[in-house]
């Protein structure tokens, strides 16, 4: 069973994701800020962290910067989430080396979708 880490504060959020991927067949790990989210992927090595942008302490790209220096990291997917998406956003973030970008509120069969695709390895 492959295993997601969800970053995000909130929590109506979080229990979303985590009822949506444990129905999708994932095992979820959640955090419910940045530094938790760092402490809990190095401690559990998820094999996806979906990532909140806006969160407390650490934001989205701080997480993204301190678990990519981490070997351990280099290729783990790592998604971008936010519900505040400007033009330009989706740029900064993949450029910044997030694997990809999502948009909230969440759709079940984009979500699904997004994730069988990363985690089957087929990242084109």
């Amino acid at each position: 069973m492959k295993t997601i880490l969800v970053a995000e504060d909130r929590e109506a959020s979080r229990e979303l994701a985590r009822t949506l991927l444990e129905h999708s067949g994932y095992a979820v790990l959640e955090a419910s800020n940045g530094a938790e989210a760092v402490q809990i992927a190095r401690a559990n090595l998820p094999d996806l962290v979906l990532c909140d942008l806006q969160m407390p302490v650490k934001n989205g790209f701080e997480v993204l910067h301190e678990l990519r220096a981490d070997d351990r990291f280099k290729s783990t997917p790592i998604v971008a989430l936010t519900a505040s998406a400007m033009m330009g956003d989706k740029d900064k973030a993949l450029m910044a080396g997030f694997t990809a970008y999502l948009t909230k509120p969440l759709s079940l069969g984009g979500i699904r979708r997004e994730l069988a695709r990363l985690l089957d390895g087929d990242l084109h």
